[in-house]
Order: C-alpha cells, then sequence, then structure tokens
C-alpha cells in the first residue's frame, strides 16, 4: 500500500485527500464497495460518491469507518479539513472564506437572513433547503457552516458586530421550536464581549442598504476589504474608494438602528412572541 501523507490542514486539496485515503483504505482491506456497505448498513452508491470525492458524507459515516478500518479518529480529522476546505465552494467564494477566516474584525449588514456565523443548525438546514441543497451535500454544507461559528467562540475570536433588519427577525423557520432556538442563540451571542448585534426597525423607512447583505473584513495588516450580496450575485470589493463609499453607506445605516441594548430587548421581545405562537 502507498505510504499516507501526514493529516495536516496544509494537506494539499483535503477534499480530494479524504477521498484517496477512503480509497486505499478498502483496497488495503480487499472489500467491494458492496461489501463494505453490507457490513456497515450505508448504502453503496453514499460510499461510491465519498470516494471519487463527489460527497463527504456524514460524520456518523465516516465515524463508522473509523471503526471498521480501525483508524480511530482518523478519517474524521481528514473529514473535518475537507469541510472546512475553501475548494468545495464555488469558485468566486474562495477568495471570501479565506479572508473570513483571517479576519481580525468583521462588520456586517443582514437585509434579509441571519448571517452563516450566527445561524443555528436549524436555520441552516431550512435556508439551504431553499436554497436548493438536499442530502448529503445538504449535510455537508450545514456542518460546515457550523464549522465557521467557531470563529467567533474561539479563543482570540474577532470582533463581530452585526446589523440585523427588522425583517428578518419577522421572518421564522417553518418549525416553532427551531425559530425559538434561533432567537435564543442569537440572544446568548450578543452577550460575548466580541460580538454586537444592533436591530434596524421597519420603522425607519428605506435606507442605503436595504436590499444588499454587506460585509467588511479587516485582515491584521489593516486593509478592509467588502464583500455584497443580491438575490442572485455576490461581489468581492477591494479597491479602497469602492469599500469607502459602501463603508458610508453602513455607517448611515447604523446610526439608524437600536443601541446594542436596545436591540437585545427587541430579539427578546420577538423571542417571547415566538413562544406564544400556537403549533400548527
Amino acid at each position: 500500500m502507498p505510504q499516507r501523507r501526514v493529516v495536516t490542514g496544509r494537506s494539499h486539496e483535503p477534499r480530494a485527500r479524504f477521498a484517496e485515503e477512503l480509497r486505499l483504505l478498502r483496497a488495503g482491506k480487499g472489500v467491494s464497495l458492496r461489501e463494505l456497505a453490507e457490513e456497515l448498513g450505508w448504502d453503496a452508491s453514499t460510499l461510491g460518491k465519498m470516494e471519487s470525492g463527489r460527497s463527504l458524507g456524514s460524520p456518523e459515516i465516516v465515524e463508522a469507518l473509523d471503526q471498521y478500518y480501525g483508524t480511530p479518529g482518523m478519517l474524521l480529522a481528514l473529514w473535518e479539513l475537507a469541510v472546512g476546505d475553501p475548494t468545495q465552494f464555488v469558485e468566486k467564494y474562495r477568495a471570501y472564506m479565506e479572508l473570513e477566516a483571517n479576519a481580525v474584525s468583521l462588520w456586517h449588514y443582514a437585509s434579509a437572513n441571519l448571517p452563516g456565523l450566527l445561524q443555528t443548525p436549524g436555520y441552516a438546514r431550512e435556508f439551504l433547503t431553499a436554497g436548493g441543497l438536499d442530502g448529503d451535500e445538504l449535510a455537508v454544507q450545514v456542518e460546515a457552516r457550523m464549522g465557521r461559528r467557531e470563529l467567533l467562540t474561539e479563543e482570540d475570536a474577532p470582533r463581530f458586530r452585526t446589523i440585523i433588519s427588522e425583517a428578518v427577525l419577522r421572518t421564522p423557520t417553518r418549525d416553532p421550536a427551531e425559530w425559538q432556538e434561533q432567537l435564543e442563540h442569537l440572544r446568548h451571542m450578543s452577550e460575548r464581549k466580541n460580538v454586537t448585534v444592533q436591530v434596524v426597525p421597519l420603522s425607519v423607512g428605506l435606507h442605503a442598504l436595504t436590499n444588499t447583505d454587506a460585509w467588511f473584513l479587516r485582515a491584521a495588516d489593516g486593509r478592509t476589504v467588502a464583500w455584497v450580496e443580491t438575490g442572485f450575485t455576490a461581489e468581492l470589493i477591494e479597491k479602497n474608494g469602492e469599500v469607502e463609499r459602501l463603508q458610508l453607506r453602513y455607517d448611515l445605516v447604523r446610526d439608524l438602528a437600536l443601541s446594542p441594548d436596545e436591540s437585545r430587548e427587541f430579539i427578546r421581545r420577538v423571542w417571547e412572541e415566538a413562544q406564544c405562537e400556537p403549533s400548527t
């Protein structure tokens, strides 16, 4: 069997590395995909997609494979690297993901949905499903989004400010319990020292970012870039003049927002209203 490379975050293309290791282990065991599927109780087509790199599978499948091959934790470590690998995302998002991971501070405005860094699994699953994902790929993307949340809770976490339109808080998930969990998580995160949450009431009317989600990411060298999203497109903005103009618009919206304390109280009231909603 060929010598395996060391498991590391610097391994070339973690997703391809994970698929390769799966193929090597099965070849070394001398079993077919069908035999492996029968042994583990998982579908052979799912295992085949994982070995070809078309799917990453779920952590449950990977843990079962670790146990079967006698590689405790190794495959799961590779899987986690692959889930966090920016090469699995559409090319235009790669630069943004790398900038987000290394930013020393982040500012954000949400016009329609909560930022991924503050989403619960239930909210993320419904949001991504609405975008057309399902099956293994949906599970992978939810896991990846949950992995991104650690950015705000790890040691030396960056400063993060999000300004949220009231419309976001008035658009619940279909499951009332999941929506209540999401609102509670948002309140909890707003109490962290490195996280600031502000709400823009609908009563302020139209403003400079009414239909635009915007991110500002500041790197360790002081350079700031912006990421702008609308319903069907996204753009990374790096030119200083354009970033500054967008920051001015952000500051104008910030002037209209409730204070952090007022916003926390606003979220609490929405949470209480959700508690009173009858289950369907």
